[in-house]
């Protein structure tokens, strides 16, 4: 046996070693190459004999089961490596698929899946529907009218009902509008512009509650009953899930439901429960209650205890409570403690009727499923485009130091923020969108969609906040953000907190639900189905191994070996996903080989390893709404910054896997993490990048209507949006005007002074006409009105009694002309 080859066999070889390893080649093939490998060696009999019989077990299915699957399952279960999944946990993990949330785990996203997901469009008769009805309700009332009112006035309510809002997602056969999640979506955004409280208030009803689970479970008896009463707002649905002692573990619910057999020999429910933040809940009059069924004579015949349930219970039953309500950070919106003292209800009542029982937990979470990916993004977009515009304008027409604050680096700062996370926001709304009307349910995807968009939302507010500054925290109808900023933590809270999202359900979930193989060797290992087993073991050991090879080499060409979907100044950003989806599935496995079951206990690290994913889906997103809007040059700043931003954040995440992954020495970790530093996928965006981005939003015009469409604009001067953008456009019409009295200024054709005290002088010399300085003179008058802060009569702020119209315009009369 020669034990000695040529330098060049060898670079061959390691050649072919590195590129079949990045191919992810089949079994057969690596046997091959270790053939030839080895028989480049000439060794003899002796060795090619135990050689050939390897490969014979390895790559005979019946053998390897025999000889190896089987030793590795014995070794596997006795190590106790996989986690045991409850029956809580396996329901929650089945709710709804597998969508694009696969493609990164496998290392090697096809892009061009990604790119041809269906992008939704509204329909004429949706966007009728937002330009008339939507349109209406938000003229109707002020959020400040609302927050003075602590409720909707009734004329909205009543609006609200007989345009039936409340029905929108229930199809037309009974009597609701039948619209897509899109055509809802479009209707929160609009909404969520002028008021939480009305987002609030229609979404429940079109979410998570009685009409969506009787659409998908009920019997037809429930639905002709229900539904129509639904759609028209006859019936006020609520549905009750939270209880004291199970908030974010909702499966942990106390409350019971005992069936009996009644006087009249049929079955009923005798229903005990004590729940809290139900939304609608104080003016409900059909309540969807989650409760643990009993059946200690196994009436029903599924045993003592069936599990959890879902039931419709008329509010006037009986033994309900519903007098008390919550104040959700002083947010008008009904939300309230409910208990019931034995209630009493035909056993029909269980929705889906009785073949449903003990099913309520997997139908509460495929519901929760697609309904978190659709009213989430909706409201935080709505907001974040809110903020856009009323930040932008403010920041050109509020001046300090003679300029507009706008122009300071300082303000460009969050502008760019504000700008940026607005528009990858509405790009994950609408992907998200477009997957669930295509009858997609992303469990995963959904999770994503909620925190990512409700956190960065929360950002957008903030950032908000601080460019109005003193104007920002004084409450009163001329300030559009002080209750959207005090409302943004509602939105992180509910239907699973932001914190338990982030650390136990993307990835803790994601890992095992989206990953290629690990969901189905787990099941195999508690079934002790040693065939399943073997049929993903082995695939899942290539796979780790492929994604290591290819995790390398592009890290080493920074993404450039993946071929780019598209051309031009985007083509780097998918170059960059392929890289960090590579390097997040090799992390990925390494995590779950290294700690196994106590992956789940090492939250800090799911919660990096799900900011990974979040960031991958975000991105593409964002990609995708590039695409399918048709490339438009103008948004490329936005496009640019959103994805520099996307990429800085994985970087972070990464840097923080490397340094606390314990199956890395200190010294690895120091190399690794020196290498990712050296080699960064991503930074944030440059300061001239966010120069862009914030010239977005305070430029009038196309491009700045296309980042905020679809919201709320008030045409008139008397609201307050109506008169900032008046403001901000005779602002900007009278910046060359200015700019002519600043250059006679510096010439010596006027004396010294600031621009708006020289406007008779620049007449007089001819340096401006008439015309010009008469709209001068309205662009400063409206300018100064727009920056006013609002106070109030002692009496008023004691009364808590709403400004009048006439008050706010006593000082500058010229706006009710």
């Amino acid at each position: 046996m020669t034990l000695l080859i040529s330098p060049i066999t060898t670079l061959v070889l390691l050649f072919v070693f590195i590129l079949l390893g990045y191919l992810g080649v089949p079994l057969w093939i690596w046997t091959l190459y270790v053939a030839v490998g080895i028989g480049t060696l000439q060794p003899s009999i002796w060795i090619w004999s135990p050689l050939i019989g390897l490969a014979v077990v390895i790559n005979w299915p019946l053998l390897r089961r025999l000889l190896l699957t089987s030793a590795v399952v014995k070794l596997l279960q006795s190590l106790q490596l996989f986690p045991k999944i409850s029956s809580t946990e396996q329901a929650a993990i089945e709710a709804g698929n597998v969508w694009v949330d696969g493609e990164f785990f496998t290392g090697k996203p096809n892009f061009e899946l990604i790119l041809n997901e269906p992008y939704p469009q509204l329909t004429p008769d949706i966007q009728a529907f937002l330009d008339g009805p939507v349109e209406q309700v938000c003229r109707m009332a002020s959020d400040w009218e609302i927050y003075q009112r602590q409720d909707l006035p009734p004329e909205v309510w009543t609006y609200l009902k007989q345009e039936r809002f409340f029905g929108m997602m229930i199809p037309e056969e009974y009597g609701g509008l039948g619209f897509s999640n899109l055509a809802y979506s479009a209707v929160m955004v609009k909404l969520a512009s002028r008021s939480f409280t009305h987002v609030a208030t229609v979404g429940v009803t079109n979410s998570l509650g009685p009409a969506k689970l009787l659409l998908r479970y009920g019997t037809k008896e429930q639905k002709n009953q229900y539904l129509p009463r639904l759609a028209s707002g006859e019936d006020i649905p609520c549905f009750a899930l939270t209880e004291p002692k199970a908030g974010s573990d909702a499966a942990s619910i106390t409350s019971s439901g005992v069936v009996f057999k009644g006087d009249d020999g049929q079955l009923y429910l005798k229903l005990n429960w004590n729940k809290r933040y139900i939304t609608l809940g104080a003016i409900a009059t059909l309540l969807g209650l989650a409760f643990q069924l009993h059946d200690p004579d196994n009436l029903l015949g599924k045993g003592e205890h069936p599990g959890i349930t879902c039931a419709l219970i008329p509010t006037e039953t009986p033994g309900v409570i519903q007098n008390r309500r919550h104040d959700p950070m002083g947010v008008p919106f009904y939300n309230s403690p409910l208990e019931g003292h034995d209630v009493i209800v035909p056993i029909e009542q269980i929705i889906g009727g009785l073949e449903q029982a003990g099913q309520g937990w997997k139908m509460l979470m495929q519901t929760l499923a697609a309904g978190r990916g659709i009213s989430f993004p909706a409201t935080c977009t709505g907001v974040s485009k809110l903020v856009a515009r009323v930040v932008g304008a403010h920041a050109v027409v509020r001046k300090q130091f003679g300029l507009s604050i706008g122009r300071f680096e300082g303000v460009e700062e969050p502008l760019a923020r504000i700008g940026g996370l607005t528009y990858m926001i509405d790009a994950a709304r609408l992907y998200t969108c477009g997957a669930v009307d295509q009858g997609e349910q992303p469990g995963v995807v959904s999770a994503i969609a909620k925190s990512q968009t409700t956190d960065l939302a929360r950002r957008v507010v903030l950032d908000g906040m601080d460019i109005l500054g003193g104007a920002g925290i004084c409450r009163g109808p001329r300030n559009l953000l002080a209750n959207i900023y005090t409302a943004m933590p509602i939105a992180i809270t509910v239907e699973g907190a932001n914190i338990l999202t982030r650390s136990l359900m993307i990835f803790g979930q994601g890992a095992i639900r989206s990953h290629p193989y690990i969901y189905d060797e787990i099941v195999a290992l508690e079934q002790l189905d040693v065939v399943a087993f073997d049929q993903s073991f082995w695939p899942h050991l290539g796979l780790i191994f492929r994604n290591g090879v290819r995790a390398g080499l592009l890290s080493l060409t920074r993404g450039r070996l993946v071929r780019s979907p598209v051309q031009g100044e985007t083509a780097i950003y998918y170059h960059k996903l392929a890289w960090a989806s590579a390097t997040f599935a090799n992390l990925s496995d390494l995590a779950m080989l290294s700690l196994g079951s106590a992956l789940k206990r090492r939250e800090k690290l799911t919660g990096r390893f799900a900011d990974i994913l979040a960031w991958l889906y975000m991105g593409s997103a964002t990609l995708r709404r590039f695409e399918a809007e048709g490339r438009q040059v103008q948004d490329l700043p936005l496009v640019h910054w959103a994805m520099q931003y996307t990429f800085a954040q994985i970087q972070r995440a990464v840097e923080g896997i490397i340094e606390n992954l314990p199956i890395l020495s200190t010294g690895l970790q120091k190399l690794i993490l020196g290498m990712w530093r050296l080699n960064l996928i991503g930074t944030m965006p440059s300061d001239d990048l966010g120069h862009q981005v914030a010239q977005v939003l305070q430029q009038p015009g196309v491009e700045r209507d296309r980042l905020t469409c679809d919201i709320y604009l008030p045409t008139h001067t008397e609201e307050t949006l109506g008169r900032l953008e008046e403001a901000l456009c005779l602002t900007v019409q009278t910046t060359p005007i200015l700019k002519q009295i600043k250059v006679a200024i510096a010439a010596g054709k006027l004396p010294p002074s600031k621009p708006m005290e020289l406007v008779d002088a620049a007449l007089e010399e001819g340096i401006i006409n008439a015309d010009e300085a008469l709209l001068l003179g309205k662009a400063e008058m409206l300018r100064s009105n727009t920056i006013q802060v609002d106070s109030f009569t002692v009496a008023e702020y004691q009364q808590r009694q709403p400004i009048s119209h006439g008050s706010l315009t006593t000082h500058f009369g010229f706006l009710s002309s």
